[in-house]
Formats: C-alpha cells, sequence, structure tokens
C-alpha cells in the first residue's frame, strides 16, 4: 500500500533570512561591516555586463531576498528600491561592450567589481570571482548569491539596473527585441543579428562566430 509523502513545509521568510546570513552573521559578530558584490551580463551577446556592491546594516535587513535568478521580474522589482533604501552603500557599475571585447568578459567583470567596491570600507562577500583588488578583506564564495543575503541583494541591484538598461535599448534598436531577450543569444535575437547586423551594443567577441567572421 502507498503512502502520500507528507509534504515538505515551506520555508517562512524569516527562516530564509536567517538561512542566508549565517555567513554574515560571523562577520558582523567579529564586528565587520560587510557588502555583497555581484554581477549580471557576463553571458549575453549584447549590452554591458553590470556589478553591484550593496551593504545593508544589520538591523534594516528587507525580508524577501534570494539569488535574482530564483525570484520572479515582479519580486525583482519590488525589492529594488526598499532594498536601496535600506543601504549605507550601493553603486553600480557598467562595463560596455568594446571594453569586454577589449580586455575579454572576465577581465570586464573584475574592473566593474573594483569600481563599484572602492569606496566601501569593510569585508566584501563575492559570488566566486577571485583576483579582486578591493579595499578590504574579500570572501569568495561558490554559489554565493544562494548562500549569502548580501551577495543575493547586489544580484537583485545588478539584476534590475541591467534590465532596465536593456529596456531601454529596446526603444532604439527594436529590432532585436533587448527588451525581451535582454542581449542573450535567444533564436530570435540571433535570427535578427543574422538579418540586420550588429549594433554598436553588440560584443563583437561573442557574436563573431554567428556572423562567420574569425574572432
Amino acid at each position: 500500500m502507498q503512502t502520500d509523502k507528507p509534504k515538505r513545509r515551506r520555508e517562512t521568510p524569516q527562516e530564509k533570512l536567517i538561512r542566508l546570513t549565517q555567513i554574515e552573521t560571523e562577520l558582523w559578530d567579529a564586528g565587520k561591516r560587510i557588502a555583497g558584490i555581484d554581477e549580471v551580463g557576463r553571458g549575453p551577446l549584447a549590452g554591458p555586463v553590470v556589478t553591484a556592491c550593496i551593504s545593508i546594516p544589520r538591523d534594516r535587513l528587507v525580508l524577501g531576498v534570494d539569488d535574482s535568478k530564483k525570484l520572479s521580474e515582479k519580486k525583482r522589482e519590488a525589492l529594488f528600491e526598499p532594498l536601496q533604501e535600506a543601504a549605507d552603500y550601493c553603486r553600480t557599475c557598467f562595463i560596455g561592450p568594446e571594453v569586454i571585447d577589449e580586455i575579454n568578459i572576465l577581465n570586464a567583470t573584475k574592473r566593474a567589481m573594483e569600481r563599484c567596491g572602492a569606496d566601501f570600507d569593510g569585508a566584501f562577500l563575492i559570488d566566486a570571482v577571485t583576483g579582486l583588488h578591493l579595499p578590504g578583506e574579500v570572501h569568495p564564495l561558490i554559489h554565493g548569491d544562494a548562500l549569502s543575503y548580501m551577495i543575493g541583494a547586489a544580484s537583485i541591484i545588478a539584476k534590475v539596473t541591467r534590465d532596465r538598461y536593456m529596456i531601454e535599448l529596446d526603444e532604439k534598436y527594436p529590432m532585436y527585441g533587448f527588451a525581451r531577450n535582454k542581449g542573450y543569444g535567444t533564436a530570435e535575437h540571433i535570427a535578427a543579428l543574422k538579418k540586420y547586423g550588429p549594433c554598436p551594443e553588440h560584443r563583437r567577441s561573442f557574436i563573431a562566430g554567428i556572423l562567420g567572421e574569425k574572432k
């Protein structure tokens, strides 16, 4: 006789907050100020890579934060302003296609991370990237946006900022569908790229193969 498995109890917002601040709590208890840094846009064919650095005091944490990829667009948008209002440091940085083509996407990401964290005085929690030159101690975490509240908050700020920018680009270059694909290589985007050719927002080093060019 089969029996139904008991349903897994859904994590409450307060429980999620406790789980996602375990790393932060250790650093706060050691008297450290903490910021999270994350990036969005390493993989697209067009548009900038965007990084965000955010620090939110322990007594002003906003419920609902998670890895931006796990949240709906509506939820990310709803958290965007409250996170900025709660933060005592919040900065974003854009690195555009020309620089990405010149120094490669990893180095462009590192440059953006270093710039957005340059004026923060404290410790940094960063999603995976190593070898950064920042003014405080750096703690790189694999899958950090799913493990750390502060990195998750940074991922939301970076994601919403970049998505809004790509929607603005869609008005200038409507043929590519940037408002829908955000510059990623969807079938629609690739078909438009082959039909119309690239615009200044395309990363030439990313699309050379699509257009039959040498990288």
